[in-house]
């Protein structure tokens, strides 16, 4: 196990390969050591890699001295790394094309947990940001929501420090390694998220807090929750950014209006003016619109009504609910291997038999 690790870890440190072509590597060479033991020429087979990544390939055994590097870190602070093929890794993530291939994590916290919202907005909050957060996060005490930001400065370390307080679960992803916190202001929070969430990123130690890291820390924000809020913001800035891209891995957005002459309200203002994200006041509002008001009563087994009525391709969807209560729509297509057109056109058809009822964020449920 030690040792596919090796090859995990330097699989995306091949110059060129990154996230998604590892995936397709992955895809093809079915794991991460059996890609380094390929030959060129079945690389260059593979769609989307060609020569130069398959010459990256063959000549990147280098990179395995850095991962030796890397394993001998997570084992001394007790890190956990999560690979794109592991049972841990954050099933939410595999459903986003360019989600990371390779995630470290520390903490307590179940990234696969029920309900996950993220919460962003201005690293420079006015008075009323400050408190729309914490009131925000107070509402949703009692309701098992994992909570997850960047830890950054403004509405997020408000947002982590309110759900520490409310007994909620709080995860921070970061834009560097674990071997550091950046703000460095922000350690005695981070420190309590270990015990009550967790801190979580893609970067390997000893890599610096630099700018362009955090538009790249925002994907694992935006591809990690079911529903994203952000609170204040400016017409351009880092949550719009996460907003924008939480809205193509067709997560629900949400964000609190503010004054129309105020700078900090453009950001929220103008998502909810070009229907980009849904108007809430507070956490009833968010809670109402993903259903979560009412806590669902889950038995170890259900009987699935397979009529005759249904084709088998039907019966085969209807089967995967056997087990779990609430499927999304990419689960099914991935564990079916049948082509979304066909899962959505069958999805709509077990409605319409009331077997199933859709809910928010392209999940499905057994009725």
């Amino acid at each position: 196990m030690k040792e596919e690790l090796l090859y995990q870890i330097a699989l995306p440190l091949i110059n060129g390969v990154g996230d998604i072509n590892a995936k397709a590597l992955l895809a093809y060479c079915g794991s991460a050591s059996e890609v380094f033991k390929q030959k060129k020429s079945a690389l260059q087979k593979i769609p989307g890699i060609g020569d130069y990544l398959a010459s990256s390939v063959i000549k990147g055994k280098d990179v395995f001295r850095r991962a030796e590097q890397e394993i001998k870190f997570i084992e001394k602070f007790k890190i956990r790394p999560l690979f794109f093929t592991d049972p841990d890794y954050p099933s939410r993530l595999k459903y986003c094309n360019d989600g990371p291939v390779m995630l470290y994590y520390k903490g307590s916290a179940n990234l696969n947990a029920e309900k996950i919202i993220a919460v962003v907005g201005t690293r420079r909050p006015s008075e009323y940001g400050r408190k729309v957060t914490g009131d925000f996060i107070n509402g949703l005490a009692g309701t098992d929501v994992l909570v997850i930001s960047g830890l950054a400065y403004g509405v997020d370390v408000i947002a982590h420090r309110a759900a520490l307080e409310n007994g909620l679960n709080t995860v921070g992803v970061l834009g560097h390694g674990l071997d550091r916190i950046y703000p460095q202001t922000h350690a005695k929070t981070a420190r309590k998220m270990l015990a009550q969430g967790g801190l979580l990123t893609d970067f390997m130690s000893e890599t610096n807090p630099d700018a362009v890291n955090f538009p790249k820390r925002n994907r694992i924000v935006a591809g990690l929750c079911d529903a994203i809020v952000v609170v204040e913001s400016k017409r351009t800035g880092g949550s719009l950014i996460t907003a924008t891209i939480a809205s193509s891995y067709n997560k629900d957005v949400f964000a609190f209006p503010g004054q129309a002459n105020d700078i900090l309200a453009e950001g929220c203002n103008g998502l909810i003016k070009q229907n980009k994200a849904s108007l809430i006041e507070g956490a009833e509002d968010l809670l109402y619109a993903m259903q979560w008001q009412k806590k669902e009563v889950k038995s170890k087994s259900k009987q699935i009504p397979l009529s005759i009525n249904l084709s088998e391709e039907e019966k085969l969807i209807l089967k995967l609910f056997a087990e779990k209560n609430l499927l999304h729509v990419d689960e099914i297509c991935h564990t079916t291997c049948l082509p979304s057109s066909k899962v959505s056109a069958h999805l709509l058809q077990l409605e319409f038999s009331n077997l199933l009822k859709s809910r928010p964020g392209k999940l499905y449920e057994l009725l």
